[in-house]
């Protein structure tokens, strides 16, 4: 089935047609990324609608199941109605998990003759399973991110600093096809690295762990990764912290598969972390889901299940407070083959 199907085999009875307005979820169906429209699906047929700065793209661009529309000036509305009403639809869900109220104001006087009533996160719930073709833009982010980590491992030295790490890893994606990052990069060292969301600091890299956590977008698909190295020597603490995290995701990712919670596979690395004298240094969650968000359902926590065409994150971590903190992070992905590592990339301990 194609996404447009799916999504419309997933309509509740209630709905004729669904109005699409989180730019997310509109390139989801499309494959069109614009920031200026609507994309209308009703259960006959679909369109795109725009205005001139998009309509050439659009035109070259929107997955054929959508026939694309041009605004012009003063016409939004009859557009959108006449297309509704061509298309039998009176009822019209709106996704209101995420649009804020003055918007849905707005399309009430586009539309007047419509009903709209609330779907929530359709899309969403459809996202979390990803096609062949997402995974494929997944790997190629992270193949992406994983040479900006050999690329930065060359470019650290006593002299630079967190923001200058933070911004080479962003340049080096940039400048290797990634269309944007994930997030803002953390690149975090010394006592710093206690903070798993820490903000590099413009302050020259202080010895002991140097957490970098990272990613880049591919054709609007996220990659997640995070690796820690030492400044300096290792000691035995410090050797000690580091294997542990890395036991606790080898065992947590040999752990992974459909048909668990996140709690069950968060309590694997967890149970290591917290044996080898750490508890209460592991504060957040195994892991997470990546697609066009860096961060989508499911939680690798609690009652989330795992299930196939999930991409989730491995991410165990120590932090003791003050001190310094250690994270290693791969995704992965649950195929109906099993568990598939999407992240290539090595974690020895690495000395700087």
């Amino acid at each position: 089935m194609t996404k447009r199907e799916r999504l419309i085999a997933s309509f509740p009875d209630d709905i004729d047609a669904l109005i699409v307005t989180h730019e997310k979820n509109q390139r989801y169906l499309t494959g069109f990324d614009f920031t200026d429209g609507y994309v209308i699906v009703t259960r006959e047929k679909s369109a795109l609608f725009t205005d001139f700065r998009y309509i050439e793209a659009a035109n070259a661009e929107v997955d054929k199941d959508y026939t694309v529309y041009m605004f012009e000036r003063g016409n939004t509305s009859s557009l959108m109605t006449q297309f509704l009403k061509e298309n039998h639809a009176k009822r019209v869900g709106f996704e209101s998990a995420t649009l804020p109220y003055d918007q849905k104001e707005r399309i009430s006087m586009l539309l007047p003759e419509t009903e709209l009533i609330p779907v929530g996160g359709l899309i969403e719930k459809l996202r979390v399973y990803k096609t062949p073709d997402e995974v494929d833009n997944m790997i190629r982010a992270q193949r992406i991110a994983e040479g900006a980590f050999d690329h930065i491992l060359g470019y650290i030295s006593p002299n630079v600093t967190e923001i200058d790490v933070a911004l080479e890893l962003e340049f080096f994606m940039r400048r290797n096809g990634a269309e944007a990052i994930s997030f803002p990069t953390i690149s975090v060292s010394g006592s710093a690295s206690s903070m798993p969301h820490g903000v590099p600091r413009n302050v020259k890299l202080e010895k002991g762990f140097l957490t970098m956590d990272f990613g880049a977008v591919y054709r609007g698909y996220c990659s997640d990764m995070t690796r820690t190295v030492v400044i300096g020597k290792a000691d035995e603490d410090i050797k000690k912290v580091y294997n542990t995290v890395l036991r606790a995701q080898t065992e947590a990712l040999d752990a992974y598969r459909a048909g668990i919670t996140g709690g069950e596979a968060d309590k694997v690395a967890r149970d290591i972390i917290y044996s080898a004298g750490y508890e209460g240094c592991f504060g957040h969650s195994l892991g997470h889901g990546v697609g066009m968000d860096v961060h989508e359902s499911p939680r690798v926590y609690g009652g989330d299940l795992l299930e196939t065409g999930h991409v989730i994150t491995c991410e165990p971590g120590i932090y003791i407070p003050g001190k310094y903190g250690c994270r290693i992070e791969d995704m992965v992905y649950l195929s109906q083959n099993g568990a598939v590592n999407l992240t290539n990339c090595p974690k020895e301990l690495i000395e700087i």
